[in-house]
């Protein structure tokens, strides 16, 4: 059972996120197969407090 991951920051809509999902497990099934019962993803919101890249926030950016 395959669980997809995806952190990003905060703030997207619930029809944003249930775009995204029906997306992301459309290409996994269509990339690797499998049946959308079988995949799982996880979304994880992330305050840009509490994401940096390349040393700096992404809040102070």
């Amino acid at each position: 059972m395959p669980m997809i991951r995806v952190e990003m920051y905060e703030g997207r809509t619930v029809d944003q996120k249930r775009a995204l999902v029906k997306q992301v497990t459309e290409a996994f099934i269509d990339t690797c197969g499998g049946t959308p019962e079988s995949v799982q993803v996880m979304i994880t919101d992330v305050s840009k407090e509490d994401w940096a890249t390349a040393g700096v926030l992404a809040a102070d950016k």
